[in-house]
This record gives structure tokens, sequence and C-alpha cells, in this order.
């Protein structure tokens, strides 16, 4: 049962963190947003782990693990709530749909573990002509969206990294104690973002969607999303956490179009059926091949 339930977890969380991650930076900076997610996170998964009396290793293999999950946890994370001011939220999980095939190209390019046969490149260029269809939708992006969108391939490409170097160096951590160690590694590095980018501090409204949105994500979308995430990424195939990833878009934008105002297109609609196609015939095309084979030899 704990399989699962992490993984109808991470399908809610995944849906309901773009909305969140927007409503956040609306009356703090992103930066701080962002960073005081990752500390009340990190704060209570270390109560957590005194709890269930799990030690939080700190030998050489788990700190490179930690150093490998913080690039997701604030690479990604910084370059998404940057990019959330400049786009619509739903569309910040359509681009992270593209993790997946990512993942798989750079472990194909750092490791050599997969296997790219002509349906997968297939897949690959109906994606991006997917999100070129996207790029071209004058109602969804606004002609000041170019930075939100370079940051988004940004945060997606670092996330896909992440999750790549971190199942390869098979550390074999508890998924808290993996979730409390990027966790913290990543609180320092959005002070020094934040002091860098001569980011204002404004006080926190516990009236405002910001402060329960900051609330929520750090601890479901983080604590609860990331552990949820290790997790399964430890106990199911890639194919199957992939799917996570063919859902949690539609849900995505429709709550940004119904609690957020924001606009949904044709064009829109058109590009995103596109890069989930995509998606669908990358991580599924094997199977359609092996049925036909197998057909064709009755």
């Amino acid at each position: 049962m704990l399989i699962p339930a992490a993984y109808l977890t991470v399908v809610i969380i995944w849906s309901t963190s773009p909305l969140t991650i927007a409503w956040s930076g609306e009356t703090v900076d992103p930066i701080i947003a962002a960073g005081l997610r990752m500390a009340l996170a990190a704060t209570a998964g270390l109560l957590l782990l005194a709890v269930r009396r799990v030690a939080l290793p700190l030998h050489a293999k788990a700190l490179r693990s930690y150093a490998c999950a913080t690039l997701g946890v604030y690479g990604a994370m910084c370059s998404v709530y940057l990019a959330a001011r400049y786009v619509p939220s739903g569309l910040i999980s359509v681009l992270f749909g593209l993790a997946p095939i990512l993942s798989a190209l750079f472990a194909r390019v750092l490791f050599r573990s997969e296997q790219f046969p002509l349906y997968r490149w297939l897949a690959c260029a109906l994606a991006l002509a997917g999100l070129a269809v996207i790029f071209m939708d004058d109602v969804a992006l606004g002609p000041g969206s170019l930075p939100g969108i370079l940051l988004l391939v940004l945060g997606v490409s670092l996330f896909s990294v992440s999750g790549v170097l971190v199942k390869q160096l098979r550390a074999q951590l508890d998924p808290l104690a993996q979730t409390v160690g990027a966790l913290i590694l990543s609180i320092p590095c959005y002070l020094v973002t934040w002091l860098l980018i001569g980011g204002d501090w404004q006080p926190l409204d516990p009236a405002s969607r910001s402060f329960w949105s900051i609330i929520y994500l750090a601890l479901i979308g983080s604590l609860l999303g990331f552990v949820s995430y290790f997790f399964v990424l430890k106990h199911l195939s890639a194919s199957t956490v992939a799917l996570v990833t063919l859902i949690t878009p539609v849900f995505a934008l429709l709550l940004g179009h119904l609690l957020n105002d924001e606009p949904l297109s044709e064009q829109l609609y058109l590009g995103s059926a596109l890069v989930l196609a995509g998606l669908g015939l990358f991580f599924f095309g094997g199977s359609l091949t092996s049925f036909r084979r197998l057909g064709s030899t009755r």
C-alpha cells in the first residue's frame, strides 16, 4: 500500500505545486519564498528523523547524493520561482513534463545507460513541436514571457540532471534523510542568491495567499513531496514514474485557469497535447512495437 499511496501523493502535489508557487511569490520576493519553504521543510524533516530515530548520514557518498539532489531542490526550484512571475503556472507543469525525456537523454550522454531507438527520437521531435506551438501562443504568453521560458528550461534541465545523478549514485539512503540532506544544503544557496540579487525583505502577512502557500509547499510540497518522489524513484521503474508527468500537466492547467484566471487557448491545448503525446510515445512506444511484432508472428 505504501508505494501506491506515495505515487498518488506525487500526482496530487505535482498538480498543485505550480499554482501555489505562483501564489507564494505574490507579496514576497520569490527567492525568499523558496528559501523559507526549504528552511521550514528542513526543520520539520529533522524533527521527523529524530522521532523515527533515523540518523542523517554524513559519509562521503551520502554527501555526494545530497549535493546531486540539491541541483533540483535549489537550482531547479530557484529557476521555477523566478519564472512564475513571467508565465502561467500551468505551463510550469507542462514543461516539467519533459523531465523524463531529458533525464533519459542525460543518462544516455553521461552514463550510456539509455537506448534510443527510432521511436524515441520521434517522441523527442513531437514534444519539441508541442513546445514550439506553446511558445508561439500570444494568448497564454505575453511579450515579456521569454525570461520565464528560459528559466523554466533551465529549471527542468537541472531537475533532470539531479534525478539521474541521484539514481546513478545508488547511495541507498532513507528517502526522508535524502530529502532533508538536500534541503539543508539548499538553504545557504538561497540565502547567497537573495543577497547577490539585492532582494528586499517583505514581512509575511498571515492573511495572504503567499503565507499559506509557503506553509503548504514547505510541509506538503517539499517534505512530503520529495520524500514520496525519492521513494517511488527507488522502488518503481522509470516508465511507471513517467506516468506522473502525463497526468499532472492537465490538472495543473485546469487549476491555474479555474483558481488563478490564467488563459487557456486552443494553441496551448494543442501544444500541451503534443508534448504529452511525445511523452507517451517515448515511454510506451516500445510496448506498441513489441505488440505489433507479436501480432505479425501469429
